[in-house]
């Protein structure tokens, strides 16, 4: 699928990556997920081709594109049916961090590796307590000589077994005015006191999700994204905002391979004498689909356009409608699809009811439908808030 809004690049991109995502597909996320393994073979080649690291910069090996092109990536691999989580969270958000705010070592030890898929990180920001409210975040990092010391707790952190290192989103404290400050920084994976533990979830996906205990993790000064503790601000809506972009590709590539899968299904199943998909009770609700679905892209086009040309906060605006709007028609393109298909929507063979869970993540991370609402009642409406 093309569109005018891309250049001859983009769509050329966009149909090389559509072709890699059909060679694996659908039955080959399944496999993967019933045989508790990870998807190595096609990130590997997803690298191997450029597509991984399209967004960061040459100089260390990336394609030198931007979100746009990372999320044309993203969006066609989810429309085979093989989606890549970790493509939001490695070169999405790290990677973006890294190469804007990165010391010149930190981008030369781990730019080169998330380009070519050597290397993956984690992103852990959400808390036990704190959910969607960032400012209730209580890791803090302290001082010990050169070091620092990092205590407290992250949850929903996306692939940590598989990680190098997860970039950990803390708080520090403004020697001026004595209040906590963000701050990100690097933590191994093999760093003393830094503990995993899975969480069991319904959700069939390979990436595993993990709770993780810092307890007085030392770090070296270099663990600091940056290196100083002045721009963590900065440097968390630096990786938020494609993080919620490359959330709408996702969404839209999962709610276009079961638009897919249940057009393909009206158009060949009958039961009368014309296919199911000639009347207008299973088709209108198909075409509807298929409209929002295309609108949501045009935000999430329009939200990673803004954020490569640097304008943040109209990237700000706009990622977070894009993440809403692509989610509300995941949502909605699942649920018809399993209706089109009736009982056959609920089995293994047609592999669409897995998506029924998988579709509702995009609703409630990285952050909820309804906080979306509170900021774009606040920001673009200037309504008052309730808290």
């Amino acid at each position: 699928m093309t569109t005018a809004l891309e250049t001859e690049e983009q769509q050329a991109l966009r149909a090389a990556v559509a072709a890699l995502g059909k060679r694996y597909g659908r039955d080959y996320m399944t496999s993967v997920v019933r045989d508790g393994a990870h998807p190595r073979e096609l990130w590997a080649e997803a690298a191997k081709l450029g597509y991984l690291g399209v967004n960061l910069p040459e100089e260390y090996g990336g394609g030198g594109g931007g979100i746009v092109e990372l999320s044309i990536v993203l969006e066609e691999l989810g429309a085979a049916g093989s989606p890549l989580l970790m493509m939001i969270v490695s070169p999405a958000i790290c990677g973006t961090v890294i190469a804007r705010f990165g010391t010149d070592l930190q981008k030369q030890q781990w730019l080169p590796g998330l380009a070519d898929g050597t290397l993956t990180m984690a992103f852990g920001i959400t808390e036990p307590d704190a959910g969607s409210n960032s400012h209730r975040i209580t890791t803090t990092a302290r001082r010990d000589g050169d070091d620092w010391l990092l205590t407290g707790r992250k949850v929903f952190v996306s692939g940590v077994d598989i990680a190098d290192a997860t970039l950990i989103v803390g708080r520090t404290e403004d020697t001026r005015t004595g209040r906590l400050k963000p701050c990100l920084f690097i933590v191994p994976r093999d760093a003393p006191g830094f503990q995993r533990s899975q969480i069991d979830m319904e959700l069939q996906a390979p990436e595993k999700q993990f709770e993780l205990v810092l307890d007085d993790v030392r770090l070296p000064a270099e663990a600091l994204v940056g290196g100083g503790d002045d721009a963590g601000l900065l440097q968390l809506f630096a990786g938020l905002n494609p993080e919620r972009i490359m959330t709408a590709a996702f969404a839209l590539g999962m709610g276009r391979y079961a638009l897919g899968r249940a057009v393909e299904y009206a158009r060949t199943r009958q039961v009368w004498k014309e296919p199911i998909g000639s009347h207008q009770a299973i088709a209108h609700p198909l075409a509807q689909a298929h409209i929002e679905l295309e609108l949501a892209r045009l935000m999430m086009q329009k939200a990673a356009r803004l954020y490569d040309e640097g304008d943040d906060i109209g990237a700000g605006e706009a990622a977070n409608m894009a993440k809403y709007a692509a989610a509300e028609a995941c949502v909605k393109a699942v649920d018809q699809a399993v209706h089109t298909l009736g009982g056959n929507g609920l089995t293994r063979e047609y592999g669409i009811a897995s998506l029924i869970t998988a579709a509702r993540v995009a609703r409630i991370a990285p952050v909820s439908r309804e906080m979306i609402l509170n900021y774009v009642s606040h920001q673009s409406l200037g309504l008052p808030k309730s808290y």
